[in-house]
């Protein structure tokens, strides 16, 4: 059984494609390989006899359609995506042309594949989406899957317009669509750009650790393992229409978890202790959402999903990771901006 994974090249694609071959499928990656994404994420699996990687970018409307028909996948997985909320802020028209007009191509492409060749009533195309497109929490309530949408950074807009267009896929054409909305992922081979591997690479080249506002921003996190195990159950137990929101609830504030982190750093580069030293107070980012935090219910209660990495346990095995890749990453240290 094949599977058909867009952006694999990224994190949180690299992770899932792994996933998937150790459970026997067959993956064709599709990566445009844009500044985030790395070959050098799949390294491990690079050989194995049931990948395959193929360059491309989904805003490539018919290279994308050659590239399903000649693959013919029994699931599309749709990771590639632009993600980084200070760029699309910076340059919209870089997340939209991606994140929009790319889900469209591939939804279109999808669909003539799966109406001219395929028509496997197993067949599924899986939309991995965000919990920012619902916007910012400031009560104790949580996002469901019947929450309204409303995104308040171009990224969330472009993430919020192709849900709907994946949703209006299925609605229209009957097409067999499902899409989850996740919290924060974290993990290693995270780009650095991230809010977590942000903090440790920079700590570990003793440089500022900036923290936008007064740092009470908060987020849910989830560790990327278990966000790949959803998607799995999702493709492989969930109905074509289905969405299904993927949390991890480990609710931090920025400030905590940046301090967490300095504390992880002091064990394991004790001559460079505190690390929290290095942490300063930034102005804020516009439209900064003040919190994300999502009802995991309906994954657990259809699917029997639940998230199994404890988060002291997943960012433990984070900083590790990354303090074992320090140079890797060195490059990176002083250029990348945002701390979310």
């Amino acid at each position: 059984m094949k599977i058909f994974v867009t952006g694999g090249s990224g994190f949180l694609g690299s992770n899932f494609i792994k996933n998937a071959l150790s459970r026997g499928y067959q993956i064709c990656n599709f990566d445009a390989l844009t500044y985030a994404a790395s070959l050098g994420n799949l390294d491990d699996v690079k050989y194995h006899p049931n990948y395959l990687f193929l360059k491309g970018d989904v805003r490539d409307k018919d290279f994308v359609e050659g590239a399903i028909f000649m693959h013919q996948p029994i699931s599309i997985v749709h990771f590639a995506a632009e993600s980084h909320v200070d760029n699309s802020i910076e340059c919209p028209t870089i997340v939209y042309d991606t994140n929009v007009i790319g889900t469209l191509n591939l939804l279109e492409a999808a669909r003539k594949y799966w109406d001219h060749i395929s028509r496997d009533p197993n067949f599924r195309f899986h939309h991995i989406s965000t919990d920012e497109v619902f916007g910012s929490l400031k009560t104790q309530e949580f996002f469901t899957e019947n929450s309204a949408y409303a995104p308040n950074s171009p990224y969330a807009a472009s993430k919020a317009a192709s849900d709907h267009l994946v949703r209006s896929w299925n609605k229209t054409y009957n097409f067999p669509t499902s899409l989850s909305n996740c919290s924060n992922n974290f993990g290693p081979y995270q780009f650095p750009e991230k809010f977590i591997p942000k903090v440790i690479v920079r700590a570990l080249h003793n440089m500022s650790i900036p923290i936008y506002g007064n740092g009470q921003n908060i987020r849910d996190w989830i560790f990327v393992d278990d966000h790949s195990s959803a998607i799995m159950m999702i493709l492989e137990k969930g109905k074509a229409g289905s969405r299904y929101n993927i949390g991890g609830n480990n609710e931090r504030t920025n400030i905590e978890l940046a301090f967490a982190i300095c504390e992880l750093l002091d064990t394991e580069r004790p001559d460079r202790a505190p690390h929290n030293k290095l942490i300063e107070y930034v102005g804020d980012r516009p439209g900064h959402d003040f919190r994300y935090a999502v009802d995991s219910t309906k994954i657990r209660e259809e699917l029997g999903w639940f998230a199994k990495t404890s988060f002291n346990c997943g960012l433990e095995k984070t900083v590790n990771w990354f303090v074992k890749n320090e140079e890797r990453w060195l490059k990176f240290a002083s250029e990348v901006k945002s701390n979310d």
